[in-house]
């Protein structure tokens, strides 16, 4: 197996992540892998599995313990779908001007960074008129994405679009399936190419999209920048309950940590769920109730 060469900046970001972590590099990356692994809602039997290393060296190595060699790290990193440079220095940025733009944006006071964020959006991205015409809904199963997407869409004569759905009428093949045929990363490649025709194919639209989408940078990107996005969250034991009465057992089926799984996932994805540009807490509250804070929130 052939490594990605690394740039002589990269080699030199590495030395310094090294440094840095004043012999604590094991359990610095131990944490990084286990972090990663949340956001994208991975199991690590199924990291595991991609990476080609048995679950135990998997969790040697999130608990900060063992040797690790390169070649681990880059299959490690190729089945999380990041760059290998991404857990060795992950504080890095790529570029210098990443670098200003970051500098820059920190010493802004908090009540300018919104006035930044409506001009990049006006004068590098879809008009804010134009990018509300299609409503994104984000968010983990069972929060009512789909339930509410219906009803808004219905009400406002709009199509509705289930980028899960979508997907399976790309690739004729179930969901589930997908996964097991191309993995974690392949499924996010389809995934991305799925939105880009859904965006493509409709400038006015309700989107329900699936709970994992934000841990992909472009995709997620691409719902912020030419959707006005809904975070619609509930208690994990909600989002639990709501699963089940769905008719699906696999979350508690032989897994007494789903619950902490749930809440881990959910605590790795909030500060991208937080990008969002409003939020809605569908919890305690009946489908009626719901509804109706959606429609202020995105209708007015």
């Amino acid at each position: 197996m052939s490594l990605e060469p690394t740039t002589e900046s990269q080699q030199e970001e590495l030395q310094a992540a090294d440094q840095s972590a004043d012999g604590n590099i094991l359990p610095t990356l131990g944490k990084r892998v286990r972090e990663i692994r949340d956001r994208r809602g991975m199991t690590r039997k199924l990291v595991a599995r991609e990476a080609g290393v048995s679950e135990r060296h998997l969790a040697h190595l999130e608990g900060g313990d063992g040797n690790v060699s390169i070649v681990l790290l880059h299959n490690i990193a190729r089945a999380l779908n990041v760059p290998l440079i991404e857990l060795l220095a992950p504080e890095t940025e790529d570029t210098v001007e990443k670098r200003l733009i970051r500098r820059f944006l920190e010493r802004l006071p908090q009540h300018r960074l919104e006035e930044v964020v409506f001009r990049l959006m006006r004068d590098f991205g879809h008009e804010e008129a134009v990018r509300r015409k299609r409503i994104a809904l984000i968010g983990l199963r069972g929060a009512g994405k789909s339930t509410l997407g219906k009803r808004l869409a219905q009400e406002e004569n709009m199509p509705f679009v289930e980028l899960d759905r979508e997907i399976e009428k790309e690739t004729g093949i179930p969901g589930r399936e997908i996964f097991s045929l191309y993995g974690q990363s392949g499924y996010r490649r389809i995934e991305k190419r799925t939105l880009e025709r859904v965006l493509r194919d409709n400038p006015r639209a309700v989107i329900s999209v699936g709970g994992g989408v934000v841990s992909q940078p472009e995709s997620f990107e691409m719902l912020l920048s030419q959707c006005m996005t809904v975070w619609v969250k509930a208690q994990p034991e909600e989002h639990m309950a709501r699963v089940m009465a769905q008719g699906d057992l696999r979350p508690m089926a032989g897994n007494d940590e789903a619950m902490e799984d749930l809440k881990r996932i959910l605590e790795a994805r909030l500060p991208l769920y937080a990008k969002a540009d409003t939020v809605l807490d569908t919890s305690g509250e009946t489908v009626d109730q719901s509804f109706i804070k959606l429609r202020q929130l995105v209708l007015g």
